[in-house]
Parts: C-alpha cells; sequence; structure tokens
C-alpha cells in the first residue's frame, strides 16, 4: 500500500485522509530524518490506526517512528472515550516500559577513576538480562498489592522516600488496576522479576551533564554541566507482556462479533465502554504500576551501590530522582479538540507525555518551567532532558518523541556488527559496558539507531518539548 505525503513546514508532513481513514496523518520530522521514514512500513501503520473508531484530530508519529506491532513506535493517537476504541498495540508489549533520572551532588571529574568498578558492582547488584531473576519474590497476594500501589508498594517497603512519588509521573500508580483481570500465566511471570532491569534496549546507565541549553530550566532540574547523572531504562518485564498478549489474543478473536473491518489484524481492539476494553484498561494499569515499582526499586539499589562503592553518606551522594516518565501506555485525559473539553483515551507508544508550564499533572516544584520530558540514547549516545510545552498540548495531546527510533532490526544489526568488539568501541570513546551476553551489545549498537541529536532537535524546533540539558554516557550495564 503506497501512502501520499504532502509536506506541510519543514517539521511537519501530512498523510491526507483517503479510503476508510477518518483523520489524516501527521508525521513530525526533518530533512535528516526524512528519507529513511519516507519508505518505512510504518507510515502505512499511521494511516491504518487513522481508520479506527472514535479517533480525533490526527493519527500522529514522532521523529523517532519505525515499524511496530500494529501501531509504529513512536505512535500517538487520541479516541473519544465514549464511542472510540483502545488497543493493546497501540500499548505495545513493554506496557509503562519508561525512564527515571537521578541527579547527583558528586561531579564525574570527581569519580571517573570509579565508573569501571561501579558498573561491575551495579551489574552484579541489579539482575540483568532474559529471563533474570530479581532478588525479591513474591506471592500471588503480594503481587496484586504491587500491581494496585505502584511505585508506593517499594517506598512501603523502605525501598525508596516519598518524595520519589512526587516526582514519578501519576505518582507511580495508575488508578482503576483490578488485579482480578490479571491471568495466572502473568502472574506467574512477574512473581521474581521485580526489580530487574530486563534485556534488549534496556539500561542502567551512568552519565555526566554535557551541555546546558536553558540554564532557567536546568537550575530548576537541579542539573548543571559536569555533574553526575544516572537514567535507568526499563519496564514491566513478562508480567505486562503476558498481559498485552493475553488480550490481544481475545480481543483478535472477539474483533468481528464488535463490528471492526480492521485493515490489519494487529490493530485487534475494543470499544473502550466495552466490558473487555474496561478489562483491559484496568489489566494494563497493573502491569503500569509494576513497572513503576520495578524502577523504584532498581533506584534504590542503585543509591545503595554508590554509596557502598564510594564510601559516601546519603547526604553527600544526594542521588535525588528528578523525575520518571512512561512510554507505552494508555490515559484517560481531558483534552481540547475543536474548542470543546472532552474525555480521551490517549494511547502514546514509543512517545512521552510533554506537558506545559501551569499543567496540574506537572510536579509543583517544576510547574513553572514545564514537566520534565526524559529522551535516553542507546549506549555511546547522548541522551536528553527537554521541558514539555503548551505547543505539544495543544498539537499532539501533549506528547513528544521518547527516544532515537531503530534503524536496523536486531538481525540486521547483528549482521552489520560481525567482527566487531563492540565494547572495545565504546571503550575507546570512554564509555565502560557490561552485558549478559556479547549479542546484546551487537543488537544495540548505536549504528542500530537513528541519530538522537537530529530527532531531538526535531521535536525542539517543532515545538513539541524544548532542549534543556544533553548527557553524555560514562558506563552502562544491559542485558
Amino acid at each position: 500500500m503506497a501512502v501520499k505525503i504532502k509536506q506541510i513546514d519543514e517539521w511537519r508532513y501530512l498523510i491526507p485522509k483517503s479510503g476508510k481513514m477518518r483523520v489524516p496523518g501527521l508525521i513530525y520530522s526533518s530533512a535528516e530524518l526524512w528519507p529513511p521514514i519516507k519508505d518505512d512500513q510504518s507510515l502505512v501503520q499511521v494511516a491504518n490506526v487513522a481508520t479506527l473508531p472514535g479517533i480525533v484530530k490526527y493519527s500522529l508519529a514522532m521523529p523517532d517512528i519505525h515499524w511496530g506491532y500494529g501501531f509504529p513506535i513512536g505512535g500517538v493517537a487520541a479516541f473519544r472515550a465514549e464511542d472510540g476504541i483502545v488497543s493493546p498495540g497501540g500499548v505495545g508489549y513493554d506496557i509503562n516500559c519508561g525512564v527515571r533520572l537521578m541527579t547527583t551532588a558528586l561531579m564525574a571529574s570527581e569519580i571517573r577513576s570509579r565508573i569501571k568498578e561501579l558498573v561491575g558492582v551495579l551489574f552484579k547488584n541489579i539482575p540483568t538480562g532474559v529471563g533474570s531473576r530479581g532478588k525479591i519474590r513474591l506471592s500471588t497476594k503480594e503481587e496484586k498489592k504491587v500491581a494496585v500501589e505502584g511505585s508506593a508498594w517499594a517506598v512501603k517497603k523502605g525501598l525508596g522516600i516519598n518524595e520519589d512519588l512526587a516526582r514519578t509521573e501519576d505518582q507511580g500508580v495508575i488508578k482503576g488496576a483490578d488485579p482480578e483481570t490479571i491471568s495466572e500465566r502473568a502472574y506467574k511471570r512477574g512473581h521474581d522479576e521485580l526489580g530487574t532491569l530486563g534485556s534488549g534496549n534496556h539500561f542502567l546507565e551512568i552519565q555526566t551533564v554535557e551541555e546546558i541549553y536553558d540554564h532557567k530550566t536546568a537550575n530548576v532540574f537541579n542539573l548543571l554541566e559536569g555533574q553526575l547523572t544516572v537514567l535507568i531504562h526499563t519496564g514491566s518485564r513478562g508480567f505486562g507482556h503476558q498481559i498485552c498478549d493475553d488480550f490481544l489474543k481475545e480481543m483478535g478473536t472477539r474483533v468481528r462479533e464488535s463490528g471492526f473491518d480492521l485493515p490489519d489484524r494487529q490493530l485487534a481492539c475494543a470499544y473502550i465502554n466495552s466490558e473487555i476494553g474496561q478489562r483491559y484498561l484496568s489489566a494494563m494499569a497493573c502491569a503500569a504500576n509494576y513497572a513503576w515499582a520495578n524502577r523504584q526499586i532498581i533506584m534504590h539499589w542503585t543509591r545503595e551501590t554508590f554509596e557502598k562503592v564510594l564510601q559516601v553518606s546519603p547526604r553527600e551522594l544526594r542521588m535525588e530522582l528528578l523525575y520518571d516518565v512512561c512510554h507505552n501506555i494508555a490515559k484517560i485525559e481531558k483534552h481540547t479538540v475543536d474548542n470543546q473539553e472532552i474525555t480521551l483515551c490517549v494511547h502514546r507508544k514509543g512517545a512521552t507525555r510533554s506537558l506545559p508550564p501551569g499543567h496540574p499533572n506537572v510536579p509543583e516544584i517544576y510547574r513553572a518551567v514545564g514537566q520534565p520530558v526524559l529522551i535516553p540514547g542507546d549506549m555511546g549516545t547522548y541522551s536528553y532532558v527537554l521541558a514539555g510545552s503548551q505547543q505539544a498540548l495543544d498539537e499532539t495531546f501533549g506528547s513528544t518523541c521518547h527516544g532515537a527510533g531503530r534503524v536496523l532490526s536486531r538481525k540486521q544489526a547483528i549482521k552489520t556488527a560481525k567482527g566487531r568488539a563492540i565494547h572495545r568501541e565504546l571503550e575507546d570513546k570512554g564509555i565502560y559496558a557490561q552485558s549478559r551476553g556479547r549479542t546484546t551489545l551487537l543488537e544495540e549498537m548505536p549504528e542500530a539507531y537513528k541519530d538522537i541529536s537530529l530527532v531531538v532537535e526535531a521535536v525542539h524546533m517543532a515545538g513539541l518539548a524544548k532542549k534543556v540539558a544533553k548527557l553524555r554516557p560514562l558506563g552502562v550495564i544491559k542485558g
């Protein structure tokens, strides 16, 4: 299927409404990023999403767009709560995959010689890799509490402080989670994965603030040049994966009963107000809460590791959460469409919320400058901190990109990296990497992704978030 494209301006490309599309498609990109996008099947997915019932304004895509399951990764779509749909493919398998950034009182120059040691101990203390098992073993009863309470469950167990909750998106919990909507198989997969990093593009990275673009906002975010920071990127592990799989199968078998004429079976969905639609939202909330608890626990163990290795007190370290954002989620939110405030189910798949100054969902400490937006690179590439904007709220339901976006599949990356020692290449750049297996480093090599700096520049120039700081990696652990 060929997709017609019309360039609107330097940063926006339109897929005009045609055929069964209910709204146009709108892609944010740039001249440098556009060539690999224009021939990618992800544009067909943008058009396919535009055919779904209840969609409003546009089927949107961010500059990190690439092919995904049903919805493109980097896709955003909002559906009317009264007559629209919810789709597991619009959230993704790794429900609430997200990132949290911690600041410290340390300067990178002070501990440069200890980075390799820190990486080694972090790798030992935080389980990584496919099927990794954590130090926490949950009974089904306790797992249900995690699914309902989210980050607060971890804090109650002494794995964090109350200030962490205030600096987490939605305070680390989506309300309405119903643990009775979860399969026995999902509980089985999740009972020993809490506090684990997982595999693929998930990582824990020690970084330094390389450059400040907006000093006023950086000051509010407690960021300064040369400072040591830590970024955690992971999600709901096998628990969330199984929940997605369960509902995709069930919705896929029942889609004909609902009268949907889907252009792609991977777009399996249900009306938001239907029994199965409500069940999915409750189950998805459980997975999102599990993911927040997971990142909270990993952050706590990271704090402990730094204190122990560097022999510093919590007061000297001052490892504080700047913010935690989720990437793969569907949320019930109120937005203004055609000058009328309506309730929508906003799907963000590989996309990050970007809320402007003054928005009530921005933590009070950041409300004057806007929500911290965290855009991770991958090992060997920069990560970025941005601030949310009013333009994002007006144009994209308060959304922006979530990362660089793949240009090579994992199989292609392994083939391209044949014969190379990626860990040595990284070490030559001053980055110490440790992973469970050699394959992960090959799959996740920097060339497998778009240039993160170009992606961030595109959303900055398009007005979907404003650049605040650039972070350079020093050490990373991966699965």
